[in-house]
């Protein structure tokens, strides 16, 4: 019985931190695009490389959270 329901508090933390992490990837692959704009627009090589490269973290975060993140219900 107590088992039980602290299996549905840890799954619905679990689900809540994959959200906020897939939020956070997203955030940083914003501003990474905006960056990377920014780069092009102005010609400034230092800017596009830092836009990309945030981008792709973004991208890399969001995976964490939509598969690993989710692979910790399954911990118990």
């Amino acid at each position: 019985m107590v088992f039980n329901i602290f299996m549905g508090f840890f799954s619905s933390t679990v689900d809540t931190m994959s959200t906020a992490i897939i939020a956070v990837g997203a955030g940083l692959a914003v501003w990474g695009g905006i960056n990377l704009l920014e780069g092009y627009g102005n010609d400034n090589r230092g800017s596009k490389s830092q836009g990309m490269k945030q981008l792709m973290a973004g991208a890399g975060v969001i995976l964490l959270g939509t598969n690993v993140i989710p692979l910790l219900t399954s911990l118990f």
